[in-house]
């Protein structure tokens, strides 16, 4: 009997979420992705294939790469470093996408404080 392994399926879910969410100029897609130590987010135009911001939480304004901060606080922070960033650009719009991740804890907690930010997800 085989294993499930839980990367394959948040994989396949991704795939899923990718095909119906696709970022513009105007409206670029926000992804996330948390890794067992850290939270990083990318904003993406995939007409050009260009990731216009990224920010995570091995940047040393966060918190450096010394720490476990994969939690909802660093979430936060993450989330409105990236609105910031990309409200520097003169873009106030995005699309979210969560990478295959459920739609709560700190996926909720990132997406909220980027639309705090004043990004509209």
């Amino acid at each position: 009997m085989a294993t499930i392994n839980r990367k394959v399926i948040r994989g396949r879910i991704h795939d899923r979420i990718r095909r119906k969410v696709a970022g513009t100029a105007e409206r670029p897609r926000l992804c996330v992705y948390f890794s067992g130590k850290h939270v990083y987010a990318q904003v993406v135009d995939d007409e050009t294939g260009r990731t216009l911001v990224s920010a995570g939480t091995t940047e040393k304004e966060l918190g450096g790469k010394g720490k476990h901060a994969a939690n909802r606080a660093t979430a936060e922070k993450v989330g409105k470093l990236i609105a910031e960033r990309l409200l520097a650009k003169k873009i106030d719009k995005a699309v979210f996408d969560r990478g295959g991740f459920l739609y709560h804890g700190k996926v909720k907690a990132l997406a909220d404080a980027a639309r705090e930010g004043g990004l509209k997800l």
